[in-house]
């Protein structure tokens, strides 16, 4: 009976075998396969690294069986070989057989390789490839062409199939026969087309009982065509009024673009191919009509039958590597990936896309020199990665001040998992944070709360999965292609350390025009407020040295980066967007574009470390001020912490000064002193720029791993988030701080936004900033240093001035004012009487003391302190602060007794005993001897008007006593007082170092036992062992049952019981065996028994129940 098999690779177009192909090319279980994989068009295009196959085979119909290792082991996983001359190229052995390399049964069968190949660190990937295996016996596969290759008109070339054994081979074209063969296992038909368009071709292999065929597709080129591209359409996606769709690829000096995607089964069609736009020859454009306004389309540019590319004017793409990662949630109903029928990014389009109402449509920008600029991750500032959840948090950062929050990079970045510095596509927005409406709330919500949104763009480089690199890319260079419109083919940097990807050549007109294109994207779109733009020191072809950062000044770059911002602000000019660099390049450079409007970075990270630190080295913060730089205008955006720099805590805690009452390292100590920092930087004129959680002190490392390690490669790992750190009282109080002084800064900008202000911030520990303005004049003082220190404290004027913290009134009768600070400590004082920024009125509580804004001297009180009437800390001291232990005199009449006290906190404490006063300022006091007896001691703090008092006995010392009794050779003692540890001696021999109060020795009759305490004055306890000749009861007291000794030879014994009044409770005989006698009392009632032995000589005891 003949089995007819059909084998359709028609909807594999580009796919299976133009990555992997395989030697035998129609493979076997039994054989061994050498495997050939091309990497370009993958998401390991370009890559550089070693690469290695996560594998298993498809066994019985069950795909991904028998796999090799663990994901991501590379001690496990089969690394491939890279080729010598073409670096995409990679080759695994699988030897010596199928089965032997996967351990399968060869009982079993088995139909497909199963690859993903992947780099070694498993960022960079492939998509799942399935390669056919075959059975035993007759298969049949063509060897060339690969299906959907595309030939010119009348072009010869050679159509040839393979078979796996001998067979009639027969080839047919567009259903025709061509040509047969018998008994052989290769076809071979040299062929040219004489029309244009798809045409099939099928092979068919028959042995005599079983006929086996496989199809591929053929396209035939026909000339792009030229026609004038429709009015008013711009690059990407036009969506018309009448449903149509028209597409616009700009694609200079190429020949051929088609459109492939859901309206055309991704297969090459000549209905599909681009027209080339006469007045501009670099545009390619096609009008899809009648499509569906509900479906949400699929497709890619084809461009000269080599290269599939998603649109790089992508709104939204399909990632067949990535998206399997978003967070539940967070994209739903996203588009399944077209998996078979395509390979790499897909772009999408949908007519009717959801439309958002949004509520503010004209938000008025802050004003740029007041900014206070909020740096945020969203993936380490929520739980759930996600701008939906960002925007639950919105309020918390309007309350500390924030008016703008600038967003580490949101357009779609290669990997699952990233700061976002490796950019792909530049108008999609990265769906691992949610859908553009989510993205739209956010900015809606943030603009109701009178916050800016900034992105956070990187235009230096891009990575290969970047549309404008794969379609102009030199794969034998593994660099973009020399006629690349967009990059350079070489980084302008030969410091390895400033090279990030494939670098963008800024001297292009393509490139400013496809930026400038996004950049009016994202203002039009989403309605930000402007950009920060990274590493702009990249911005020339300038060359720059193996170790240089690109700081001399470089007039091309200077051009280039103008006409960006001239294109932001010309968006917008009565309500400007704003730009900002991070140039960290010569202050030359730097002035020329801060006084031309632009905003810069201005990183004083290390600067501010040396002061919480408390080091006074490389601690000056004159840097921070734009008149220190020379410039014109405020346009310094400056930061203690940013994305890329270490976090304050975490060096305050790892290496923060100390000395012997002040550390640093303590947490609640390192915390304090943020509070510090923040006084002289809100304070000082200009822009500011917080990292997220900065304001609640956060002390994790910025190369804190997941597993809660830190190591530099842990970089870019996700981070704790901490938002439980609100609820902690010494954190909550830097937030409160840093939001008291930013609302200073906003309400009066006329003093602190100045143009007239005195620094004094060099290195040193303490430091001074004298604020002046027409309406009042600001001085802000603060000790760094870990020691108390006296600063010199220079006032404009004479008169009252007013400690806004305190509520003091200081009346200023010298300019230069001597006043002493503790270590951390800071104050302000204005000449206008300030009330609570964050409210002022009667109906205000800004600080949740209790008190209104309006009486309260003391407006920025700890959370949970009670305080006065007046809003001022009541003092107090927690509870436990002191320790007070009272020390006995060591024996009798030494008159040694000590009292001491050890207190937590550190103040200057006086110790007050009989009268006499003891100042102690270390946290410990200790008394002079005392007599026994009762004593009052008073502990005060003078400067705060504290007292406690305790009254405290010191014991009168003990001379050692003890019990004892002897039971079948055995010593049982019970010191009742004395000092351990206690020594034992039996007949003057140490046997034994208790510090416990009861203990056993063994004796014998006639040994003398001594125990001496620790204390030499208690005496010593003595006892002569003649328990043996005497009569004892044991135990004594006791619950019930006790025993009698008695040294006699005789065998019974008559004893009487009394009660404690002497009345006869029994009279009985007793035998005696081992000279003991057992009694019992379990019937009688607690008390005091006497019992009489009679003896010869009778024997009287008391007996104790209880």
């Amino acid at each position: 009976m003949k089995k007819s098999i059909f084998i359709l690779l028609l909807l594999l177009p580009f796919l299976t075998f133009s990555q992997v192909t395989t030697s035998p090319s129609l493979p076997t279980a039994n054989d061994e396969v050498f495997i050939t994989f091309d990497a370009s068009g993958t998401g390991l295009d370009g890559y550089t690294g070693d690469v290695y196959a996560h594998t298993g085979v498809t066994v019985n119909g069950v795909q991904w069986s028998n796999v090799i290792g663990t994901w991501g082991d590379n001690t496990t996983q089969p690394k491939l070989t890279r080729d010598n001359t073409n670096s995409n190229l990679y080759t695994l052995i699988i030897t010596p057989t199928v089965y032997s390399f996967y351990g399968v049964a060869s009982t079993e069968t088995i139909s497909e390789f199963n690859f993903v190949f992947r780099s070694s660190d498993g960022t960079q990937q492939s998509t799942d490839l399935f390669i056919p295996i075959y059975e035993a016996g007759l298969n049949i596969s063509f060897t060339n062409p690969t299906n959907n290759s595309a030939f010119n008109l009348n072009e010869d070339f050679t159509i040839s199939a393979e078979s796996s054994i001998n067979a009639d081979l027969e080839l047919f074209i567009d259903g025709n026969s061509q040509l047969a063969v018998a008994n052989t296992t290769t076809i071979s038909l040299p062929y040219a087309f004489t029309s244009t368009g798809s045409h099939l071709v099928k092979v068919t292999a028959n042995d005599g009982t079983t006929v086996k065929e496989q199809t591929i597709t053929i396209f035939i080129k026909s000339p792009t065509q030229n026609a004038n591209i429709p009015a008013g359409v711009k690059k990407g996606v036009n969506i018309n009024t009448d449903n149509s769709v028209t597409f616009v690829l700009e694609a200079p000096n190429k020949n051929d673009v088609f459109l492939i995607g859901d309206f055309n089964n991704w297969e090459l069609q000549e209905a599909f191919q681009f027209n080339r736009d006469i007045s501009n020859p670099d545009l390619f454009w096609i009008t899809l009509p009648d499509l569906d306004p509900d479906v949400e389309y699929g497709y890619q540019y084809f461009v000269d039958f080599s290269v599939k590319v998603a649109d790089p004017y992508s709104e939204k793409i399909l990632d067949p590597w990535t998206d399997q990662y978003i967070k539940t949630g967070n994209y739903p109903n996203l588009k399944s990936y077209p998996d078979g029928l395509t390979t790499g990014y897909v772009s999408t389009f949908k007519i009717n896309e959801p439309v958002y109402n949004w509520v503010v449509s004209d938000f008025a920008k802050p004003s740029q020199d007041n900014l206070i600029i909020y740096e945020l991750l969203i993936r380490d500032f929520t739980e759930s990665d996600s701008f939906t959840e960002a925007i639950t948090h919105l309020d918390y950062l309007q309350s500390l001040g924030i008016n703008a929050i600038e967003l580490m990079p949101i357009n779609e970045f290669e990997g699952a998992d990233s700061w976002g510095y490796n950019p792909a596509l530049y108008m999609a927005l990265d769906k691992s944070y949610g859908t553009k409406n989510d993205f739209k709330a956010f900015v809606d919500a943030c603009h109701e709360r009178g916050i800016a949104v900034l992105a956070d763009v990187v235009f230096n480089h891009s990575y290969g999965q970047s549309p404008l690199l794969q379609m102009y890319f030199d794969s034998a260079l593994n660099k973009p292609a020399a006629d690349n419109p967009w990059y350079n083919q070489q980084s302008n940097f030969s410091n390895p350390s400033a090279q990030w990807g494939y670098d963008f050549n800024h001297e292009s007109p393509y490139t400013t025009s496809f930026f400038n294109d996004v950049l009016s994207y994202w203002l039009t779109e989403y309605k930000i407020d402007g950009f920060r733009f990274d590493f702009t020191k990249g911005f020339s072809n300038t060359p720059y040295g193996t170790s240089s950062w690109g700081s001399p000044k470089d007039a091309s770059r200077i051009a280039i980066l103008k006409n960006y911002a001239d294109h932001v602000w010309n968006q917008n000019t009565t309500n400007k967007p704003y730009v900002i660099f991070e140039h960290l390049a010569d202050n030359s450079e730097e002035k020329e574009l801060a006084n031309y409007g632009i905003m810069l970075w201005g990183n004083m990270n290390h600067s501010y470390t040396q002061n919480t630190k408390g080091y006074s080295s490389d601690s000056d913060l004159s840097w921070m001020s734009y008149q220190q730089r020379g410039w014109n205008n405020p346009n310094v955006v400056g930061y203690m912490e940013s994305h890329d720099e270490e976090r304050l805590m975490y060096n305050n805690l790892l290496g923060g000064n100390s000395n012997t009452t002040y550390n640093v390292k303590n947490l609640n100590t390192a915390l304090a002193r943020q509070e510090t920092a923040g006084m002289f930087f809100f304070t000082i004129p200009g822009p500011k720029m917080i990292w997220q959680f900065g304001e609640l002190g956060y002390n994790y490392s910025i190369n804190t791993c997941e597993d809660g390690s830190v190591n530099n490669n842990c970089r870019l790992s996700r981070k704790p988030i901490h938002w439980d750190y609100f609820e902690n009282s010494n954190r909550k109080q830097i937030y409160n701080t840093w939001a008291t002084m930013i609302a200073f800064k906003k309400k009066y900008p006329e003093v602190f936004n100045t143009t007239d202000y005195t620094l004094n911030v060099g290195n040193t520990l303490v430091k001074s900033i004298l604020l002046k303005s027409t309406t009042m004049d600001i001085v802000i003082i603060g000790n760094f240093n870990i020691t108390e220190q006296t600063i010199s404290t220079q006032f404009s004027k004479t008169g009252t001035w007013y400690e806004y913290f305190k509520g003091e009134e200081k009346n200023i009768i010298n300019t230069t004012e001597s006043i002493t600070l503790k270590p951390g400590e800071y104050r302000m004082y204005s000449t206008v009487k300030l009330l609570d920024p964050r409210g002022g009125t009667a109906t205000d509580d800004s600080d949740g003391d209790g008190i209104e804004d309006t009486i309260d001297l003391c407006p920025n009180t700890p959370i949970g302190i009670n305080v006065t009437d007046t809003g001022c800390p009541i003092f107090s001291l927690p509870f436990d602060n002191f320790i007070v232990e009272a020390i006995g005199e060591t024996c009798t009449d030494k008159n040694n007794g000590i009292i001491k006290i050890t207190a937590s906190e550190t103040y200057d404490y006086i110790a007050t005993l009989e009268g006499t006063d003891y100042v102690f300022t270390n946290n410990t006091f200790e008394s002079p001897k005392l007599a026994p007896g009762s004593y009052s001691i008073c502990v005060s703090i003078p400067s705060e008007a504290y007292e406690q008092c305790y009254m405290v006995t010191i014991e009168e010392g003990t001379s050692v006593s003890a019990k004892s009794s002897v039971t079948s050779n055995k010593l049982d003692i019970e010191i009742e007082q004395g000092t351990a540890p206690f020594n034992v001696f039996v007949n003057n021999k140490k046997v034994l170092q208790s510090n416990d109060y009861s203990f056993s020795v063994n004796v014998q009759e006639g040994d003398l036992v001594q125990v001496k305490t620790n204390v030499a004055c208690e005496g010593i306890f003595s006892k002569s062992i003649n328990s043996f000749n005497e009569v004892v009861a044991f135990p004594n007291p006791t619950n019930g049952l006790f025993e009698i000794s008695l040294p006699t030879s005789e065998k019974k014994v008559t004893i009487e019981l009394f009660n404690i009044h002497s009345q006869l409770i029994s009279k009985k005989e007793y035998s005696i065996k081992n000279k003991k006698v057992n009694l019992s009392l379990r019937n009688n009632p607690d008390g005091i028994y006497i019992i009489k032995v009679n003896l010869d000589k009778p024997v009287v005891l008391k007996i104790i129940k209880q």
